[in-house]
């Protein structure tokens, strides 16, 4: 799946909770380690999941993103390509429910 077919869903939840696109951007280069280039690069390529992640230089803080999203824990998720999918999942659920940056950065 292409994560640019995700992206505009995230945007979407984000800005009803009044959240913005930059702060999505700014999660999603902390998980990654992609400047915003690279971003605009792997969606507009129509990067799958897999080939996003692949790329990726996860933030070496990802052990402390805990939690449950679709019922699911995040840290005990085997597949480290789902894992990694549900802790972006993860970050977004967080913001969009008013955590302070600083918290969902891990900071």
């Amino acid at each position: 799946m292409p994560v640019a077919s995700v992206y505009p869903l995230y945007v979407a939840k984000l800005e009803r909770k009044g959240r913005t696109r930059e702060e999505l951007d700014e999660v999603i280069a902390w998980l990654t380690g992609f400047d915003d280039a690279e971003i605009a690069q792997h969606l507009e390529s129509e990067a799958t999941f897999e080939e996003f992640f692949a790329a990726a230089r996860l933030n070496p803080a990802v052990s402390q993103i805990t939690g449950v999203v679709c019922g699911v824990r995040v840290e005990d998720v085997e597949d480290p390509l789902m894992q990694r999918i549900r802790y972006l999942d993860k970050l977004v659920d967080e913001l969009a429910r008013g955590k302070a940056m600083e918290k969902v950065l891990r900071s």
